[in-house]
């Protein structure tokens, strides 16, 4: 059996996905497809270097030694054909950690942010919590699959916008943006004077044939002006040991970005987390090429399954473990579609109007578990919908 059809029992383990049921969705018997981690255990490696650390018992203080930063670097150059020094490395706990710290460090309050929406519902937080104002750039959905509106893009730069936040790949559409849209979105941000912020967390979770292009690495006019946020927790399902990473090649802007870092007391990873970084990086990519497989064939059921027995259409992904659910034909209100996932389904998923108004006809399905797990869901919704 593959490692990635083992089933696990994640109850009672302080998950957020499987112990949270009775809080986000007022019921405990709902399959829980919702929020990004996955039901596959972490590489071999990864567990193993764990279990070694822990044997040695003792956890003070840890340093980022070059093995680690030799290691983001190796695996940044082969998987995404940037080579970085390690001198533009930055630490903390996550991606919207650093979001949150690069929106203080590089904006004001009341400054205008742009981002393109539906999307992760943190890059709202990420401005409104710091009275930002945010600007939207709705995407455009076209025969299935997202594309770019340049120019309500530019349109939206003119009116004096300071920042984009960039999602790439995107979340929840499961886009993986092409050079030539990178380079269109640089050349607007160039020519508007426009700091990029760019949340690369699922840049490893690229479907078989599709190559992600990290922004910065267009060019170095587009890296000075780029705040690139990575990690390996999406990759490698580490998201509760907190360690990702920054990579600013702008030396002002790096030890602006350190300097916030700083005064909210970051700065090391923690033990574990160093830890399980560095083993991922090293010894993790066969692991992630099969896990790959396993979730575009994952995704193909799932598209096959619905667009055959149901009027929901599901967007073309092209990278993340996420499946983003067209249930427009459904004509319900966006409440009701929810309401309907949960106690007529029976099936946990994110609701596509906490990503934005544009998203209110749409559901959001985490793909990252055995296959036996991803027909026990479509086949929940399925039978609701026919006993309507």
């Amino acid at each position: 059996m593959s490692i990635f059809e083992e089933l696990h029992d994640r109850k009672n383990t302080r998950s957020v996905k499987w112990d949270m049921l009775k809080s986000v969705f007022q019921s405990e018997d709902v399959l829980p497809m919702w929020v990004a981690d996955m039901d596959f255990k972490a590489p071999e490696a990864v567990n193993n270097a764990l279990v070694k650390r822990a044997r040695h018992g003792i956890y003070g203080y840890t340093v980022i030694d070059d093995d680690v930063t030799d290691s983001i670097m190796n695996w940044i150059e082969k998987r995404h054909n940037w080579t970085i020094d390690k001198e533009w490395l930055s630490f903390s706990p996550g991606v919207v950690t650093s979001l949150h710290l690069a929106i203080q460090a590089f904006t004001e309050p009341d400054d205008k942010i742009i981002i393109q929406t539906p999307v992760y519902t943190p890059f709202y937080n990420v401005i409104e919590q710091h009275d930002r104002e945010v600007v939207k750039n709705p995407l455009v959905l076209e025969n299935g699959s997202y594309t770019v509106d340049f120019s309500d893009f530019e349109e939206k730069l003119k009116q004096g916008v300071k920042a984009f936040l960039l999602c790439s790949p995107h979340n929840p559409t499961g886009r993986v943006w092409k050079r030539e849209e990178l380079e269109e979105i640089a050349r607007l941000c160039c020519k508007y004077d426009v700091i990029i912020l760019s949340d690369e967390i699922h840049a490893d979770l690229i479907y078989p044939g599709e190559q992600h292009t990290p922004i910065a690495s267009l060019s170095e006019e587009i890296a000075d002006r780029t705040i690139t946020c990575m990690a390996p927790s999406k990759t490698f399902n580490l998201a509760g040991l907190q360690a990702s990473y920054v990579i600013t090649t702008n030396k002002e802007k790096r030890a602006r970005f350190n300097e916030h870092l700083s005064k909210q007391g970051h700065g090391m990873l923690n033990t574990m987390g160093n830890t399980a970084l560095e083993a991922a990086y090293v010894h993790g990519e066969a692991w992630l090429d099969e896990l790959m497989t396993v979730i575009k064939s994952n995704q193909e059921y799932v598209t096959e399954m619905l667009e055959k027995h149901t009027d929901l259409k599901v967007t073309r992904p092209e990278g993340t473990y996420l499946l983003w659910i067209d249930c427009s034909a459904l004509n319900l209100e966006k409440s009701d579609l929810n309401k309907f996932m949960i106690e007529k389904a029976k099936v946990g998923l994110n609701a596509g109007a906490s990503y934005g108004d544009d998203g209110a006809n749409f559901m959001r399905m985490n793909i990252a578990c055995p296959k036996s797990t991803v027909k026990e869901g479509v086949k929940r919704i399925i039978d609701a919908l026919n006993a309507t």
